[in-house]
């Protein structure tokens, strides 16, 4: 069985998230590398989380990336749609590691790459065992048929539901100080940018490493 490596939000993590892929044992011909959302705001190098991600899917072809909520919330934000919902989550740290670059007018200091990065990030991944997504899902609703909001946004309902998914479900976005181990579910936000691990889950061996 192919095995799949999660790892957790990272905020802008990256001398954590660097260190993390230094220990995770992943052969990237024969194993999938998954990142659950939530690459950006709260942490110090935004913009330095993502250049490294965007180099390491040129290195390796068996990565993907989900979509997380900040992720969401900095679109709106440069959209003008919703400009203080990023900013109250943490957003300034974003911009602030993105402005450290002047090669960018400062109206728009993200360079088109990042954009696209963003852009591409997919809701949800699905195997033969296993449903991974940012934040959750919604009982009784098929998987093509869940809100996008639920999927990025949901909490307590998802976390203290007993409901059997089909395939058990790995998410993010809600931080615990260790990973929640459920027979339904697998948390794996251990809180990196709140002075606490950097998690990856190695599947289906139910391994984890943290730094």
């Amino acid at each position: 069985m192919e095995r799949i490596f999660a790892v957790g939000d990272i905020h802008g993590c990256l001398d954590k998230l660097i260190s993390l892929m230094g220990v995770i044992d992943i052969d990237p011909k024969k194993d999938r590398l998954l990142f659950i959302g939530d690459y950006i705001d709260r942490g110090t190098q935004s913009k330095e989380v993502v250049d490294y991600l965007i180099d390491l899917a040129r290195r390796q072809s068996r990565v993907i990336f989900l979509k997380g909520n900040h992720e969401v919330l900095l679109r709106l934000y440069l959209s003008g749609a919703d400009r203080f919902s990023f900013l109250a989550n943490g957003g300034q740290a974003t911009l602030d590691s993105y402005l450290k670059d002047h090669s960018h007018a400062e109206d728009n200091p993200i360079p088109s790459i990042h954009l696209d990065f963003f852009d591409n990030l997919s809701l949800y991944y699905e195997t033969d065992h296993y449903i991974f997504v940012h934040a959750g899902l919604q009982e009784n609703i098929p998987l093509e048929e869940q809100d996008e909001w639920d999927m990025l946004w949901i909490r307590d309902e998802f976390i203290h539901s007993d409901f059997d998914f089909g395939k058990r479900v790995i998410f993010g976005h809600t931080p615990f100080r260790e990973p929640l181990v459920l027979e339904n579910k697998i948390g794996i936000d251990t809180g990196a940018v709140y002075g606490n691990k950097l998690t990856c889950v190695e599947l289906p061996a139910v391994k984890f490493y943290s730094v």
